[in-house]
């Protein structure tokens, strides 16, 4: 009996780690193609742009595999409490970042037809805000997969810089529109990829809130505020 018991964990072991291990790939690919799209602006390079346009089939396979994977977890295994919560959040995760190679590949759609139109100065600032994402994105896959809690709220935190950078960079668009009719072109389609970049650092957000409540089974967001307040 404790043979077979100890065979029971062992195989939950290896389907999680195989479930962590798609995760971390998935991660990987859209925090590479957010990187590439937004490079693919500044550097006016419209092949990695379709380059990062083809690697979205790749995102689309790996969440089709993490959602294969965990309900087959939860047909076998039956996990309860903090492992039912980890398994289900990892199909929610999967999600999230599903959605991210989603707006990379927005971003790469857009950066093709910038790249045809007269260079904006304030491409600089689109550059800056995909840094910011990126870091934020980075910082939360690494809570992910790490089951870091306390990382996850610094995660959630440090959406409201984006947030703000975002603004900030709408403001200056739209500046620049109404100054020179000739950038209007430029500046809407930079104008979506920074609503694009605002949308990734909401779903990093999300993935925060999903690391969270998996090992705490409560929601991150009471203990973000009161730690915003505290620092405050």
């Amino acid at each position: 009996m404790q043979q077979q018991a100890e065979h029971i964990v062992h195989g939950y072991d290896e389907d999680l780690n195989t479930l962590t291990s798609a995760l971390s790939e998935m991660g990987g690919q859209v925090e590479s193609m957010i990187d590439d799209a937004v490079r693919a602006i500044k550097k006016r390079d419209s092949a990695l742009a379709e380059d990062v346009i083809a690697r979205d089939a790749i995102v689309n396979e790996l969440q089709e595999k993490i959602d294969a994977d965990a309900l087959r977890m939860l047909a076998l295994r039956h996990p309860m409490a903090a492992d039912l919560r980890r398994v289900i959040g990892a199909m929610r995760a999967a999600n999230d970042l599903e959605r991210i190679g989603d707006l990379a590949e927005g971003i790469a759609r857009r950066a093709m037809n910038i790249n045809k139109s007269e260079k904006v100065e304030l491409s600089r600032g689109v550059a800056r805000m995909g840094k910011l994402v990126k870091v934020q994105l980075k910082s939360a896959l690494d809570a992910l997969l790490n089951d870091n809690a306390d990382q996850a709220v610094d995660v959630w935190l440090q959406d409201q810089d984006v947030d703000a950078l975002y603004a900030s960079l709408f403001r200056e668009l739209l500046t620049y529109m109404m100054e020179d009719h000739r950038n209007i072109q430029a500046c809407t389609g930079l104008l979506f990829v920074a609503k694009n970049l605002e949308r990734v650092g909401d779903h990093a957000t999300n993935i925060a809130e999903i690391v969270y409540f998996s090992v705490h089974g409560r929601s991150l967001v009471t203990e973000a505020l009161a730690r915003s307040e505290s620092d405050g």
